[in-house]
C-alpha cells in the first residue's frame, strides 16, 4: 500500500502557493459575517461571495480502517503554533466570537490523577502558545440525573456557586444530546421579561448508531446566529420546550445555526476514511473532528483531535467562543454507547 505526494516545489512556488492562500483567508473572513448571521440581517446585508478552494497538498491524514473503532494519522508536519492573543478581561475574552480572520489555537489537558479522576476527569483549556495562557477549567458533576459539566475561568474553583463559573454543559438521559448555557439565572428564578434569565449558547446532538456499524461519529451543532454588528443574537428560552434543540427539531431556525461535523472522504486506495488537519493533530481518536458550515466545507469553524495519551489540541474561529468551544470538546468525552 502507498501513498503517494507531489514532488518538492521551489521557492517561488511556495511563495506563490502562500500569496494565494493569504488572499484566500482574507476572502473566507470577509464572506465569514454574512454566512452566519441571522435570516433578516441577511437580506439587509446581501453580498454574493465567491467561494474559493483551496488546493495544495494534505498534510495530515486522519484515517479510520473498518471494522476497529481506532482511527489512526500520517503527520507531515509540526504543530503550527497559535497566533499571539492578548486580552484584559478573561472572562469577556471565553464568551465573545473569535476575532474574523484569527484562528485562535487552543490546548485541552485531561487530569485523570487521584482517587475519583478517574471517573471525574478535570480538563483544561489554554491558549496553545509559549506561555500557555490559561482560559477555562471544566469537570463532570457528581451525583447528576444525567451528565453535567461546569465550566469556569479558575482551575482551582469549578464550585455552581462560585463568581468564576461562566458556563454548563447538560446532557439528555441517553447522552446523544447536549445543551451548553451561560452563567445567568434559571427561567424559573429571573425576571418576567428574562432580561436575567441564562442563555443557551449551543445544542449538540450526536447521531444515534442504529445499525451498529462501526464509522466516524457524525455530529450536528446548533449555535445562535449572529447580528449585523457581529454579535451573537441572545436566546433566552423561558422552558426546555422553546430550547435551542427543541427549536432544531422543529426546523425552526430563526436566528439559529446549523454546523455538522465534516464528513471525511473515503480513499479507495487506504480503504479508509481521511480528513486534513494541517499538522494540528497527532494520534489517533474516535473523538478527532472538524465542524463546517453547509456553505463553505473549507471554513473550519472548529477542529479538535489528539497528539497525547491526555493532550488535545483544539482550535476555533469565528464566529465560535471558546467557551461553545470547550464545551463541545466536553461533549466528545463524554461516553455514548448509542452513537459507537
Amino acid at each position: 500500500m502507498f501513498l503517494h505526494w507531489p514532488a518538492a516545489k521551489s521557492e517561488s512556488d511556495d511563495s506563490e502557493e502562500e500569496t494565494k492562500s493569504t488572499k484566500s483567508k482574507k476572502k473566507a473572513s470577509s464572506s465569514s459575517a454574512s454566512m452566519f448571521q441571522t435570516t433578516a440581517d441577511k437580506e439587509k446585508n446581501k453580498e454574493k461571495d465567491k467561494k474559493t478552494k483551496k488546493k495544495g497538498t494534505q498534510t495530515l491524514l486522519l484515517i479510520k480502517s473498518e471494522p476497529h473503532s481506532r482511527m489512526f494519522v500520517i503527520p507531515l508536519q509540526e504543530r503550527a503554533p497559535s497566533p499571539e492573543i492578548e486580552f484584559d478581561n478573561l472572562e469577556k475574552f471565553v464568551m465573545e466570537p473569535a476575532p474574523q480572520g484569527v484562528t485562535v489555537k487552543c490546548r485541552v489537558t485531561r487530569d485523570q490523577r487521584g482517587m475519583d479522576k478517574s471517573l471525574y476527569p478535570l480538563y483544561y483549556l489554554h491558549l496553545d502558545n509559549e506561555k500557555k495562557t490559561f482560559l477555562l477549567a471544566g469537570r463532570k458533576r457528581k451525583k447528576s440525573a444525567t451528565s453535567n459539566y461546569l465550566i469556569s475561568i479558575d482551575a482551582t474553583d469549578l464550585s455552581r456557586g462560585g463568581e468564576n463559573f461562566v458556563g454548563k454543559l447538560r446532557s439528555n438521559l441517553m447522552g446523544t444530546k447536549f445543551t451548553v448555557f451561560d452563567n445567568a439565572l434559571n427561567p424559573e428564578r429571573a425576571l418576567p421579561d428574562l432580561s436575567n434569565a441564562r442563555q443557551e449558547l449551543a445544542g449538540i446532538i450526536y447521531e444515534t448508531n442504529v445499525l451498529g456499524m462501526k464509522g466516524p461519529r457524525r455530529m450536528t451543532v446548533v449555535i445562535p446566529g449572529m447580528d449585523k454588528d457581529n454579535e451573537r443574537v441572545p436566546l433566552r428560552p423561558r422552558n426546555d420546550c422553546d430550547g435551542l434543540l427543541i427549536r432544531h427539531q422543529n426546523r425552526r431556525m430563526e436566528n439559529l445555526i446549523e454546523l455538522r461535523n465534516k464528513t471525511p472522504v473515503w480513499n479507495e486506495d487506504t480503504a479508509s476514511h481521511v480528513l486534513n488537519f494541517n499538522g494540528r493533530v497527532t494520534q489517533a481518536s474516535i473523538k478527532n473532528f472538524q465542524i463546517v458550515h453547509s456553505q463553505d466545507l473549507d471554513y473550519i469553524v472548529m477542529q479538535f483531535g489528539r497528539i497525547a495519551d491526555d493532550i488535545f489540541t483544539l482550535d476555533y474561529n469565528y464566529p465560535m467562543c471558546a467557551v461553545q468551544a470547550f464545551a463541545i470538546a466536553l461533549s466528545s468525552f463524554d461516553g455514548k454507547i448509542a452513537c459507537e
